[in-house]
């Protein structure tokens, strides 16, 4: 009885063993698992940049090679002359700059004239307008006039407004810019400290926009990517270098 006992015992307590190195395996290969899928991720993630940063400097090669050297260009300037001023050319200029319709005693008040010259006036530049196939108008707007493009011109207008909506940047977006763009070169890791959550999907939009590029690599353990900003990244916020940049100390809190 005692030998059928031991060799009961034996059986149960290698059972449990092997019950533990299949757990022990099964965890390894878990955390294995979640580490590849994070460095498939990563890579994924870096291959989409680089791919954005080949893609907006193979636009930018296409926009140098559209341009004409200075020394090619036709000289198309007009020599200085005299501008002669009316008041039809006056009322073209004040519609042409205004962003709001204007009522007829506004306009005439601003040129200096009587509310029945400006209608004519008006009706001129039209006549001027449709004769030359021009792509505006001067429309009657909520009570007052403005100068408007044609309807016909709707499709190439809408592209024009896609593209600066493209161009806007969320809060997410910009707090990230803004860090890379004081800690550059820095790392994808330093970012996601400093913010608190994952900033893969947001380097990669700022990538196509062409406003962040990979500028290295860091050198510590897996050599992770080094962001920095570009050329247009200056241009679209009007700095000549990044020098420019708001110091922290003129930086103010947004107002609760």
């Amino acid at each position: 009885m005692q030998e059928d006992q031991d060799v009961q015992e034996t059986v149960e307590a290698q059972e449990v063993h092997q019950e533990q190195d299949v757990l022990e395996a099964e965890e390894v290969q878990e955390e294995q698992d979640v580490l590849e899928a994070e460095e498939v991720q990563e890579a994924q993630e870096e291959q989409d940049i680089i791919e954005a940063e080949e893609v907006h400097e193979a636009q930018g090669v296409r926009d140098d090679e559209s341009q004409i050297p200075d020394e090619e260009q036709p000289d198309v300037s007009e020599p200085d002359q005299e501008i002669t001023t009316t008041v039809e050319s006056v009322v073209e200029a004040v519609l042409f700059a205004s962003d709001e319709s204007l009522t007829e005693g506004r306009l005439a008040k601003i040129v200096e004239t009587s509310a029945k010259q400006v209608r004519q006036h008006i009706k001129n530049l039209n006549d001027k307008y449709q004769a030359n196939n021009n792509a505006f108008r001067i429309e009657q707007i909520a009570g007052g006039y403005q100068m408007l493009t044609l309807s016909p011109y709707n499709h190439w207008l809408k592209k024009l407004l896609r593209i600066r909506s493209d161009t806007k940047l969320s809060p997410a977006a910009m707090e990230t810019l803004a860090i890379i763009a004081y800690k550059q070169p820095v790392m994808r890791a330093d970012i996601e400290a400093i913010r608190g959550v994952a900033v893969g999907e947001v380097i990669r939009s700022l990538s196509y926009k062409g406003l962040v590029k990979i500028v290295g690599r860091a050198e510590v353990l897996g050599r992770p990517m080094l962001y920095g900003t570009t050329k247009k990244f200056l241009e679209v916020f009007g700095l000549n270098t990044l020098k420019d940049l708001p110091k922290a100390q003129e930086l103010k809190e947004p107002s609760s």
